[in-house]
């Protein structure tokens, strides 16, 4: 079985049945990772089971922080052996180092897991950050502002997303940046 093939019946069983939206959510997330693929070249595979997985530790039965990239990092590492670039992007995806502060977790997030390149992060960001909660697309804004109404400014999340906004958005643009680069340059002349 593959990297994405596991990725994906991991992620089923663990979200599917117990958190149905987040299923749907990630999906999406993989959907993107799929829509990005030309630009990432031979990381396009790490990069779709990164995408399927990046929610997993919200599931019930993994749960243990309360901080899902944490809990669903440990989890892939621990207890799957997954791929260890896989493992450090769900563990720092979307600016994760700026909520586990936010929840006193940076160091031991820090310490675990070191950052993956920044182009696959920037991909990482951009497909969970165009995403909507049911697996539609939308812009990194619409989705910050859905984040926070969802939780609320003033809880934990709220605060986090609204500090990671500018970077998200800078995330995102730098990733549709390359896309239009990539489309403008298969154009024929």
């Amino acid at each position: 079985m593959d990297l994405t093939e596991r990725a994906y019946g991991l992620a089923e069983s663990l979200l599917a049945e117990s958190l149905p939206r987040r299923w749907a959510h990630s999906l999406g997330v993989a959907g993107r990772a799929r829509e990005v693929r030309g630009i990432l070249g031979q990381d396009a595979a790490l990069m779709e089971a990164a995408a399927v997985l990046h929610d997993v530790g919200y599931s019930p039965r993994i749960a243990s922080t309360g901080f899902h990239p944490l809990d669903g990092a440990r989890f892939l590492r621990d207890q799957e052996g997954l791929d260890d670039r896989v493992v450090r992007l769900v563990a720092h995806h979307s600016y994760a180092l700026l909520e586990a502060e936010e929840r006193g977790l940076r160091e031991d997030l820090e310490s675990e897991f070191e950052l993956e390149r920044p182009t696959l992060v920037d991909a990482l960001v951009f497909c969970d950050m165009t995403t909507t909660p049911d697996g539609g697309h939308t812009t990194s804004g619409d989705r910050v502002n859905e984040i926070v109404g969802r939780y609320g400014p003033d809880t934990i999340v709220g605060r986090f997303i609204q500090r990671a906004a500018p970077e998200i958005h800078a995330s995102v643009q730098r990733v549709e940046g390359r896309l239009a680069a990539a489309r403008e340059s298969a154009q024929p002349m």
